[in-house]
């Protein structure tokens, strides 16, 4: 689990067929084998390492779902290691389990001067992003500011530009979105309640309620 609160930049080094090689801008003190590590929002397994260079195995479906296969040699990308349980949660709860890389529409200044973000938005992702809602982006926690069809938008203060790979990202560049997993629960409960489709879940009306809520461990 991790924060969207990047740490430092890191740098590709080599990319094979099942590996990848990060070297962080500064070692990191206190590693340790079987660790986890997001890259660009990617939850990946540290092999193994040495100074400042790490070394993860990546599965064909880490490469098919993220960025990780585009990012050239020496290309930038955020890294952020796992949440310790006594450390503040400055910004949402990251799984590190990347949904789809998604095209980056537009990069620039908005009508009102801030910096924005605009990317695409698949259709079967478009139920679990709201408007002032949180999704991560290459591992960055950030609040969605809008939504348009088949896009939405992020706004991007100076420190995210300042401290995250994203400033080195251009349209047409594909950026690794992870949802907010609260969305994607309650999208599943939605489904599993919705009427026909054979589950026996939920009342016939597949409508949430406060009741149903509370069953499914989401109340108290």
């Amino acid at each position: 689990m991790f924060t969207g609160l990047v740490e430092q930049l890191g740098s590709l080094v080599s990319r094979s067929e099942s590996r990848l090689t990060i070297r962080a801008d500064e070692p990191y003190s206190g590693l340790q084998q079987g660790e986890s590590i997001a890259v660009n929002g990617c939850c990946l397994t540290l092999e193994r390492f040495a100074g400042a260079e790490m070394t993860f195995f990546t599965l064909a479906e880490t490469i098919r779902r993220t960025n990780l296969g585009d990012i050239p040699v020496s290309g930038r990308v955020n890294l952020e290691r796992a949440l310790l349980p006594t450390a503040r949660l400055g910004g949402h709860f990251v799984q590190g389990h990347v949904d789809r890389a998604v095209p980056d529409v537009r990069f620039g200044r908005s009508g009102d001067g801030d910096t924005e973000l605009v990317l695409e938005l698949p259709e079967d992702l478009a139920g679990e992003v709201v408007e002032k809602g949180s999704v991560a982006l290459d591992g960055v926690s950030l609040t969605v500011a809008s939504l348009r069809d088949g896009a939405f938008s992020v706004r991007l203060i100076p420190e995210t530009l300042a401290r995250t790979a994203l400033r080195f990202r251009k349209a047409g560049d594909r950026i690794n979105l992870e949802t907010d997993i609260l969305g994607k629960y309650v999208r599943r409960l939605a489904m599993l309640g919705a009427p026909g489709n054979g589950s026996g879940a939920g009342n016939a009306s597949g409508t949430i309620t406060y009741a149903r809520l509370q069953e499914a461990g989401f109340l108290s």
